[in-house]
């Protein structure tokens, strides 16, 4: 059905739940699974008319970002290693998370995202966006969003 599922974090209880769930997915069908942090862009200080000398450098912003993003998709190698699943992983960067995870899957050739809901909604999301809203309006591939329960469903 799928071969390619990418999984993405962002590094939250949350997100490393999902990934748990999509590993078992991804091995269930016997597909591989490209694991993906997305961090934000390097951004200048734009309240100052010097940069700091404590400020990090575009380098040392991307270097520290991509280690931090390597710690992120670390559990989800880690579990594809443990349950036999293929695995890919990487960091990319953009303002715009949402965006960037629908490129990365179309140009990795992926068939499925496997993302996770923090559960917001009304004015919570409203007020603080939804990456896994945004992906699943701009995504041509399908998307499965996963959500975690917080009361046992009834018998």
């Amino acid at each position: 059905m799928y071969r390619k599922i990418l999984i993405t974090t962002d590094g939250s209880a949350v997100s490393r739940m999902t990934a748990c769930a999509g590993v078992s997915f991804a091995q269930q069908l016997g597909a591989e699974v490209l694991a993906l942090f997305v961090a934000p862009e390097y951004q200048y200080p734009i309240y100052v008319e010097i940069i700091p000398p404590s400020y990090p450098s575009e380098e040392e912003y991307r270097a520290a970002m991509s280690r931090a993003g390597s710690d992120h998709v670390q559990s989800i190698v880690t579990s594809c290693d443990k349950k036999g699943v293929r695995c890919e992983s990487m960091t990319a960067f953009s303002e715009s998370a949402a965006l960037k995870i629908v490129e990365i899957a179309e140009q990795k050739g992926c068939d499925l995202i496997f993302i996770g809901s923090h559960g917001r909604s009304g004015w919570g999301q409203l007020l603080l966006g939804s990456v896994t809203n945004k992906v699943l309006s701009h995504s041509k591939i399908p998307v499965l969003v996963h959500r975690l329960l917080k009361e046992p469903l009834p018998d």
